[in-house]
């Protein structure tokens, strides 16, 4: 099989995406495909069906030890947290660079280090505080490559920290942490006393010295500060504490605790944990999919579950010796954390016609997200039972923990309770975004996103002119279905932005009930979403059992979301209102002219200028000489420069400040000595400047006069004309193209770069 005929001839996104960046050299397709199944045939013939895929470090990486590469097949770590030390500190550091160094992203909590003032026993006197060093790890993870890219970290401190305002505030600084997510862990006595109205006490002990640092702050006053940073910024996310400790497969095993996040928080990992990561595509397992008998085949989706809980057993035995530090290699050997999640859900959902988030969508996930729970822990003990169970294993203590009873049949639990367990943790749902790209389907447990995205093109005329390209679901549907234009598609057709967020959550509970890991997943919201309402929405997850959560709103300052064409022209501005840096008007012919004829030192000068029809204010100007009216050249290089800037959202008065402060002219001041017929002014700019303003008042008069208002407020358009959005901080830095913020992590429609590894 040749790679066009695997991912598809139309494809060739995903085709370069296989070439750039899992490919190793000039692979054929059938060499790679030996090389990441390792030889097993069965998972091989998955991955050809395009039912399986795993992690993109194990696609990329995995049997290249053997030429001599410094690699890991783990997508993610968590490193064990510093301690309050200065040593301790940095040698946190140092793992992150030498983690990074083999392409494995991080996570670490820095709630064992002193808040800012502790007393301390050194030059300093008192410590700069734990989020001080925030900036450290930061600038580590900037700077260690990873083949093109720079390493993924997430930062996370506990809410009762005393220094937990200044974390949530750091990154409203755009110049700080730029290379790291940030989460607040927070407690179920936190939220309790929100829900109350209480106080919480901030609190920490200083073991070096015995100092105890406190203070009480109102629970509901710090978490709207939470939301409020959130919806502003979309950062700190949340992680439901007690959730993540209390809904797994090792809640009753004392030995254990986590120790921290992974950069996209579905995977928590204690102290030195590793992941490896693998997804099933559900929409493969739709049979006689767009049809009224549109079915899911849950005996091959268990069976799948089968196969791929061996195959990441197989990954994680050969990588065992591949971890850059030894801590790693022990913990890895100690608790055998495997991460099998799933990808395509909301292609699966329109292929079965169902809406994702009503009642139907979730009674059939949490269907299929049993039958993965229960069919995983069963293959794991029956790996138990030939290689035997994970070192640190209690089949006792796992078989009475809430996850395992709510998650298994009768079977399974004779099984685990004869043989344990291979692994302690099984499922996870990591963000796909790169995997999901490449074979053309919907991410992790994400709605589609948009139907379809307009993408520019210039015409032989250098004309903009913009095209749909289509989501690939929709297209396939499209064309099975004979259907031309996308308002027809049937209501199944939900996107990201136009879902309740209810629905949203809705959907991740139900599978966060079968998931002993974690999931990464965004909930976007629209730019009119209040701060109350991303207050509530955290509520709302925290009610519905969610592990943790991730908010983005459209429009907010952490600027990295594509919004679809349609939505930035209901957004456009109108004569420069809510511009942003390098964003500028598109003039259509709907504008109100005006001429002046000037007199100049030179002659005659003919002024045209063209003002919006709502709010009277000036968009473009042209300027053109009489006979005898000076340098032509001279003459469009300020029309342009005047045009330009008032697109750009610069109002008259600071554009005529500026003709105005340009100087006499010695040839104006002759001919209005001699002639006296020169026009108000003392220099050509001047004189433009002075007929703009005299034309811009004419238009503000004529507006007033026309909807009989006194004092004219200009109308509000009702289609306000588009803005043409080159924001460079919405860009992909390879491509150029807009980003999608999905599952917690950038993503790039179009050519598959990902922030996230």
């Amino acid at each position: 099989m040749e790679i066009q005929e695997w991912l598809g001839a139309d494809n060739q996104l995903g085709i370069d995406i296989w070439k750039h960046k899992y490919r190793y050299q000039n692979e054929t397709f059938e060499q790679w495909l030996g090389r990441v199944s390792g030889g097993n045939g069965t998972i091989a013939g998955l991955i050809r069906e395009k039912k399986f895929l795993f992690g993109g470090r194990i696609l990329a990486n995995r049997g290249l030890e053997y030429v001599g590469r410094k690699i890991t097949l783990s997508n993610c770590y968590v490193i064990e947290p510093p301690q309050d030390e200065i040593e301790s500190i940095f040698e946190c550091a140092k793992k992150l660079a030498r983690t990074y160094s083999y392409g494995g992203g991080c996570g670490i909590d820095i709630s064992l280090l002193s808040p800012r003032g502790a007393k301390i026993n050194n030059a300093a006197k008192e410590t700069s505080g734990a989020v001080s060093f925030m900036d450290l790890y930061s600038l580590v993870t900037e700077l260690i490559g990873q083949n093109g890219r720079r390493g993924a970290l997430m930062i996370s401190i506990d809410c009762s920290h005393p220094d937990v305002e200044q974390f949530i505030d750091i990154k409203t600084d755009l110049s700080r942490v730029t290379k790291a997510n940030i989460s607040i862990r927070i407690s179920d006595a936190f939220m309790e006393a929100v829900k109350n109205n209480r106080d919480f006490l901030l609190h920490y002990t200083r073991e070096a010295t015995g100092e105890i640092i406190q203070q009480t702050v109102n629970a509901r006053e710090l978490f709207h500060h939470i939301a409020e940073t959130n919806w502003d910024y979309a950062e700190p996310g949340a992680l439901f504490w007690d959730r993540v400790k209390e809904w797994n497969l090792l809640s009753n095993t004392k030995e254990f605790s986590y120790a921290g996040v992974n950069p996209c928080a579905e995977e928590p990992l204690p102290a030195g944990g590793s992941c490896l990561l693998g997804s099933i595509n559900l929409s493969q397992f739709v049979v006689e999919p767009f049809t009224s008998m549109a079915s899911f085949d849950f005996d091959g989706f268990k069976q799948c579950v089968r196969d791929c809980v061996r195959a990441l057993n197989e990954v994680l035995d050969e990588g065992m010796p591949l971890h850059p530090l030894k801590e790693q290699q022990e913990s890895v050997r100690d608790w055998r954390q495997i991460g099998l999640g799933i990808m395509g859900l909301a292609d699966m959902l329109i292929k079965l016609g169902l809406a994702y988030g009503d009642s139907a969508s979730l009674k059939l996930c949490g269907r299929i997200g049993f039958a993965m729970a229960d069919t995983a822990i069963a293959a794991s003990a029956l790996l138990a039972k030939e290689k035997g169970p994970f070192p640190r294993c209690h089949a006792g203590e796992i078989m009475e923990t809430p996850f395992f009873q709510a998650n298994t049949s009768v079977p399974t639990r004779e099984l685990v309770k004869k043989y344990g367990l291979h692994n302690s943790q099984l499922l996870t749902i990591a963000p796909t975004g790169t995997l999901s790209t490449m074979l053309g389907i919907s991410g992790g447990i994400e709605p589609v996103f948009a139907n379809y995205y307009e993408r520019k093109t210039e015409s032989l005329h250098g004309k903009d002119v913009f095209y749909k390209v289509y989501t690939r679901i929709v297209e396939t549907y499209m064309k099975e279905h004979k259907i031309t234009d996308d308002s027809l598609l049937p209501d199944f057709f939900v996107t990201a932005m136009t879902l309740d967020y209810r629905q949203r959550i809705g959907m991740q509970s139900v599978w966060q009930e079968h998931i002993d890991a974690s999931i990464s997943s965004t909930v976007n919201v629209p730019s009119q979403f209040t701060v109350e309402e991303t207050g509530q929405l955290y509520l709302y997850a925290y009610e519905k059992g969610l592990k943790g959560i991730t908010i983005f709103r459209d429009g907010c300052k952490r600027v990295g979301i594509l919004t679809p064409e349609e939505e930035k022209k209901q957004k456009g501005a109108v004569a420069g209102e809510g511009l942003g840096r390098g964003e500028i008007i598109q003039v259509n012919d709907d504008v109100i002219g005006k001429k002046r004829k000037l007199i100049t030192g030179c002659g005659s000068l003919h002024c045209i200028a063209l003002f919006d029809p709502y709010s009277g204010a000036l968009l473009e100007a042209y300027l053109s000489k009489g006979s005898t009216g000076g340098c032509n050249n001279f003459m469009i290089g300020l029309s342009r420069m005047i045009s330009i800037s008032a697109r750009g959202g610069i109002d008259i008065h600071t554009i005529i400040d500026q003709l105005n402060s340009t100087g006499s002219c010695p040839s104006y001041t002759v001919r209005r000595a001699t002639m006296k017929d020169t026009s108000r002014g003392s220099c050509c700019p001047m004189a433009v400047g002075n007929a703009l303003l005299d034309m811009y008042n004419e238009v503000q008069d004529d507006l007033a006069q026309k909807n009989g208002v006194a004092g004219h407020t200009p109308l509000k358009p009702p289609k306000p004309q588009a803005v043409k959005i080159r924001n460079q901080k919405m860009l992909c830095p390879e491509c150029g193209e807009p980003l999608v913020f999905e599952g917690g992590c950038n993503l790039c429609k179009s050519c598959g770069w990902s922030k996230c590894l």
